[in-house]
């Protein structure tokens, strides 16, 4: 398998599909790029390099830059996807998805229903998520619980580019409408992708670390951060287990029961708020149908309740450290 950064394996996912299939179609802001500067077309490739190649390779009628109006782009895609088309939307940011809440709250996610099973919407929103960049409050949230809570709608987080890859082509290839969250801090890390398109299902998570002292469930970025946990703790002969669920909706519970009722301790780590967030919930599911098999209280590292700071003293605070999580994890082990 080759190397391939998390921006490279997405992007490449996302040539291989178009050439797959014709109906894939791929708009939003600037996902062209540089259409009005000096470079012309393509000068950019997208604002972060994402979509770079796709509209030399494909053109006007299959990649093309939209309006800066979410509601419009969201919009289009539920209807294009309606008609048979299978179009991945970009918003450039999760933090604005409430401009276009209603267009899959209220239609892309319940169209299945509303037509009695008879309807198919294979739409894909591709967005970004997390802190780390000094973007401030309304560019740095991790919105994907309000996604996971709307029925009919699946919410895909990969951690890695392995998994970026053969997600979002199951995402393009499904016939629900998804949205897909991108950390944009992980756009640069490496790992071994294969270079042939393959798919990875949505619902089921990901085993990264084996062990029998404790369960650690982290999300997207976390998932990185509570590895590096896991194998420091080792050298101390403390071993954990790391769940990826990949996605939260549909969320692999079968994985994290059974992790829990080997290990008997919980840490989940989130790096979105946790009231109402994904943290509470995966605690919650634990505790009402694994809790004989707890041997300690669950705990959960997440940001405090607040915004997310632009100064970065502040940020780096805010986000879940390696330090935090391993102090929950000795928290468990010692019963707290």
């Amino acid at each position: 398998m080759s190397q391939k950064s998390y921006r490279d394996a997405i992007n490449e996912c996302l040539s291989q599909e178009m050439e797959r299939d014709e109906t894939v179609i791929v708009f939003g802001e600037d996902v062209v790029g540089g259409s009005m500067s000096e470079g012309g077309k393509e000068a950019s490739g997208g604002v972060f390099g994402l979509t770079a190649g796709l509209w030399t390779k494909y053109g006007d009628n299959r990649v093309f830059d939209t309006p800066i109006s979410e509601a419009a782009i969201v919009g289009a895609a539920a209807g294009a996807a309606f008609a048979g088309m299978r179009p991945v939307a970009e918003i450039m940011f999760s933090d604005f998805m409430g401009l276009c809440m209603d267009q899959m709250y209220n239609q892309a996610g319940k169209f299945k229903y509303m037509f009695g099973g008879k309807a198919k919407t294979p739409m894909v929103v591709r967005t970004t998520i997390g802190a780390g960049m000094s973007a401030a409050a309304q560019h740095s949230q991790s919105p994907y619980a309000m996604i996971t809570m709307m029925p009919g709608m699946k919410a895909v987080m990969p951690s890695n580019p392995y998994d970026a890859k053969g997600l979002l082509a199951s995402c393009i290839r499904g016939e629900d409408p998804v949205v897909y969250f991108e950390h944009k801090l992980l756009y640069t890390d490496q790992g071994e992708v294969p270079d042939e398109p393959y798919t990875i299902p949505l619902g089921k998570g990901n085993l990264t670390r084996q062990g029998k002292d404790v369960t650690i469930v982290g999300l997207a970025r976390m998932v990185n951060l509570a590895n590096g946990v896991a194998d420091k703790l080792a050298e101390e002969g403390i071993t954990c287990d790391v769940i990826d669920p990949r996605t939260s909706s549909p969320l692999d519970e079968e994985l994290i029961l059974e992790s829990v009722e080997e290990t008997g301790r919980l840490v989940v780590v989130d790096e979105a708020p946790v009231r109402c967030g994904m943290a509470r919930d995966i605690a919650g599911l634990v505790a009402s149908q694994a809790f004989e098999f707890l041997d300690a209280p669950i705990k959960t590292v997440t940001p405090p309740h607040t915004p997310v700071p632009f100064s970065p003293s502040l940020e780096w605070q805010y986000i879940p450290s390696p330090d935090k999580i391993e102090a929950a994890v000795r928290e468990t082990l010692e019963g707290v």
